[in-house]
């Protein structure tokens, strides 16, 4: 009996050693996974929609003197403020912002350091305690990005012309479905479209797959260029390239884009780049 029970003790062991090994291999791979994922840049585009001149000043007065300031104190050194150009009559008027964070969990914490932050909440005031009847901005959209795996971190450009007159490109990607929409994924990635756009020096900001926004499913990207001259000539070199051409040939790459959107920027004069 004794007998019994010691190789029952030892069986219930063997499967308690088993069990443990399993669940530590699991652990090790979603930490790795998480690992991995965390390489990768995540963005946040604030677009503020505005209808008049004052709203625009009044909001840029919030950015410049106070919002910025703040994210500088909170550990965010690069931020990007841009406005259409001045030729621009389709895009509407708007100021839009993009942020470089580590992860999703960042801009939770973020919004918990401005609404501590003193300085902020001062600077700030006439903006967030504005009347209803004269509101600084119409509607203030945010987007949650994911860099892609092919361009997983920033880049932030240096251009020694003014910033009146350097051109920020930002496309928006639609996908048609799910499916059509992973396929122009995979098309930047693993097709190279990314890396045709880092060999012809497009200086790309960042390539990104949206996870939140109003118009999923879509990606959205950021190409910068000195000055017009030089946006049109890369972009004409990019559109009469071989490896582009024989890329939007391919059968797995067509109809994945239902609809793209193009606002042509520039940075304002307190833009971190």
């Amino acid at each position: 009996m004794a007998l019994d029970n010691y190789f029952i003790y030892k069986s219930l062991t063997m499967k308690t050693k088993i069990k443990s090994f399993l669940i530590c291999t699991f652990l090790l791979f979603t930490m790795l996974q998480f690992a991995t994922a965390s390489g990768r840049d995540f963005y946040q585009i604030q677009v503020f929609r505005l209808n008049e001149k004052t709203q625009g000043a009044r909001v840029e007065n919030y950015l410049k003197n106070a919002y910025l300031p703040a994210l500088h104190r909170a550990g965010i050194k690069t931020v990007g403020v841009f406005k259409p150009i001045p030729s621009d009559t389709t895009s509407g008027k708007q100021i839009i912002v993009w942020l470089p964070l580590t992860s999703p969990d960042q801009l939770d914490k973020l919004q918990d350091l401005l609404a501590k932050d003193k300085t902020y909440q001062v600077a700030g005031a006439d903006f967030f305690n504005a009347p209803f009847d004269n509101v600084p901005f119409q509607r203030k959209e945010s987007i949650l990005l994911k860099a892609f795996p092919d361009a997983p971190t920033c880049f932030i450009p240096k251009f020694k012309t003014k910033p009146s007159e350097r051109i920020y490109e930002l496309r928006s990607y639609e996908g048609p479905t799910e499916f059509l929409f992973r396929q122009k994924v995979k098309m930047f990635n693993e097709g190279g479209e990314i890396k045709l756009f880092k060999s012809l020096d497009f200086n790309g900001v960042f390539y990104a797959a949206v996870i939140s926004g109003n118009t999923m499913p879509n990606l959205m990207y950021l190409t910068t260029f000195a000055d017009m001259t030089a946006h049109d000539a890369h972009w004409d070199a990019f559109k009469n390239h071989p490896d582009w051409k024989k890329l939007s040939a391919l059968d797995e790459y067509k109809h994945t884009v239902s609809r793209i959107v193009k606002i042509l920027l520039y940075p304002t004069d307190y833009s971190d780049f």
